[in-house]
Parts: C-alpha cells; structure tokens; sequence
C-alpha cells in the first residue's frame, strides 16, 4: 500500500488547505466532501485506503472552514470552496483525473468538469447537491429563518446527524447563485459518469440527482438508486458499491 502524505497547500493570504496525497498509477482520483464535513469521513478515509491498496494517485482535502484547514466555516461561501477544489486539483494532482464529488462536493465535481475538461476523465457523484442554496434550502426556509437570515445574517440550521446546529449565511445563499449548474447547457464529460443516490436520502432527495444527471453529457451515465439508502451513503453496502463502481471506470479508462 502507498503511503498517505498530509500537508497544507498555501495559496492565498491567509488560505491554507489541509489535504492527504497518494502517489500511485493514473488516472488518478479526487475526492471532494461535501458541506461542513471533512477529509475524515468515512466515505473519505475508505477510499483513500482502497487507492493506497491498489496503487492508484489519490487526492482529499478540507474546504476552508472545514476540518482542518485555515479560516471560519461562517465566513465562507460557494465560490471560495469552489475555489480551494480548484487550488488544489491544480497544485496538487497531475494528468486524468476521476473526480468523486459527495453531496456538495458533486455540485463541485460538476463544475471541474466544465472548467477543467481536458483533464477530469469522469465523474463519480455521490448524492449529488448542485446548486442546494437555491434549490433545497431556500424554498424550505421556515419563518424564523427566514427572519434570522433577515436581521442577522445567518442561520443556525439544525443537523439532522447529532452534531451541533450548522451557520447557514445570507451572502452563501446569494453568492451561491453565481455557480448554478442546472439552469443551463449540459456540462460535457469526456469518460464515464456514475451517479449513486439513496432513495431514502432525506437532505437530497433523489429526484434531485436526476436533475443533476440531467445537466451533465456524456457517452456513459448511469443513475444508480441505492433501496434503502440514506444521505451520507457511508454504511460497508454502499462503500462496497461505490469501490466497484470506481474500479470499473478506472478499468475501461486504462492506465496513464
């Protein structure tokens, strides 16, 4: 198994983004969380240690105001993560990659895609959220949020998982439309795109993930709907699933 090296890639004043690297074989992969989580998880740490196993160049890494990276998760917004992602897919990753996007990290995965074709080779998406501010959050915002957001800002947004409430902010709510994937012309995709949703996903519902399907093109692009799944797609069922499905894209896209 390759060795993980962890470090922080300085890339602005005052930004300095945790992440773990794997050296290995090509087409590599590229793990992007999702919102308020980190490079820990389960989905994360599983596959981190199934690309060590096998050899293969793999990337994880916390978004500013996650996990531990520099900066407050209040003060941050759409473009700023989405900006890290970049950051780091450029300084730290080199030739195809397969990008994994989890939750928001699918909504990021789709727009490496449109910004960086020549050198995404497919798409692993895992309960996808593109464009959640607007979509999800927004029109489900009950009245004291509604006058939180309003008079202060932000909202503390309760976690359906145990963890503390989570700050949801005005300016990520209306930043965030800057980003919409959905609204527009299909994002072309050279290789192979894989989307994985529970059909018990009660933070995105899976007819969202069609909606996420929809504005992405590509020659192979299944819709995978997991009975019984839940959100976070984490318990040894769907970890094992997502393995084989990474392991057959990387197969049919060959070595680098």
């Amino acid at each position: 198994m390759s060795d993980e090296e962890f470090g922080r890639l300085a890339y602005a004043p005052g930004i300095e983004i945790a992440y773990g690297r794997r050296s290995g074989a090509g087409p590599g992969v590229v793990f992007l969380g999702g919102f308020n989580s980190d490079m820990t998880g389960q989905k994360a740490t599983h596959l981190s240690g199934w690309a060590g196993a096998g050899r293969r160049a793999f990337l994880r890494l916390d978004y500013r105001g996650h996990g531990a990276s520099s900066g407050r998760f209040q003060d941050g917004c759409i473009g700023d993560w989405l900006g890290d992602a970049l950051a780091a897919f450029d300084a730290l990753t080199a030739g195809r990659q397969v990008v994994v996007g989890s939750s928001m990290g699918g909504w990021f995965a789709m727009l490496l895609a449109k910004l960086r074709p020549d050198r995404v080779a497919g798409l692993m998406l895992l309960a996808p959220a593109p464009d959640f501010p607007k979509r999800l959050v927004e029109p489900n915002l009950p009245p004291d949020a509604r006058d939180a957001l309003a008079r202060d800002g932000v909202w503390q947004r309760p976690s359906r998982y145990g963890d503390s409430a989570w700050p949801f902010t005005r300016h990520l709510l209306e930043e965030s439309a800057a980003h919409h994937v959905l609204d527009g012309d299909p994002i072309p995709v050279s290789g192979p795109v894989h989307i994985l949703h529970g059909d018990r996903d009660a933070d995105v519902p899976w007819q969202h993930g069609l909606q996420a399907k929809d504005a992405l093109e590509a020659e192979e692009l299944v819709f995978h709907l997991l009975k019984g799944g839940g959100h976070r797609l984490s318990d040894p069922v769907a970890l094992d699933i997502q393995t084989r499905i990474l392991g057959g894209m990387l197969g049919k896209l060959g070595a680098d």
